[in-house]
């Protein structure tokens, strides 16, 4: 396969897909952007924030748009939030736009990678690892569905991941 102009990474929190976009861009000497990053840039707050005024749908709107306008753009890896499939407008512009790969970790892992992080507003209950259950079984057919193909980030290295990764797109 031709080097593809446009990699989109999905999947679950905690799944590597910010550190693994990275690691993968500077490699294949692409852009790398990140979904979230680029909302909190564009409102000037962070993603709690915006959940506490606009509730996860004003989120939701505001991801929708700015996936929407960087799926657009050539030369890129994009790391999405790991919510970005819920709405079928952006499992449309991802799976039409570049070549979607789904990164997979159990829940564990995830839980492992995120207990501790502050700036994940769906984590913020009483059992963290329980949130991650619910929502893996919304969100992994919808990952499983939006992808041309699908990595396991369990317990490897970012490194292991990009590499495995770039083995396919020779291919």
């Amino acid at each position: 396969m031709a080097k593809p102009n446009r990699i989109f990474l999905i999947g679950p929190m905690g799944a590597g897909k910010t550190t693994i976009g990275k690691q993968l861009a500077q490699s294949l000497g692409m852009t790398f952007n990140d979904s979230d990053q680029e909302i909190q840039r564009r409102t000037g707050v962070d993603i709690p924030t915006i959940f506490e005024y606009e509730g996860e749908d004003g989120f939701r709107q505001r991801e929708q748009q700015v996936i929407d306008d960087l799926t657009q753009i050539d030369n890129q890896v994009l790391a999405t939030g790991g919510g970005a499939v819920m709405r079928p407008e952006n499992r449309q512009h991802l799976s039409a736009r570049g070549v979607v790969f789904f990164l997979a970790c159990s829940t564990q892992q995830q839980y492992e990678r995120t207990y501790r992080d502050r700036n994940r507003p769906l984590l913020q209950t009483e059992d963290p690892l329980d949130r991650l259950k619910e929502l893996m079984e919304i969100r992994e057919p919808l990952y499983r569905s939006s992808a041309d193909y699908t990595v396991s980030t369990e317990g490897r290295s970012a490194t292991s991941v990009a590499n495995e990764i770039m083995g396919i797109l020779r291919n």
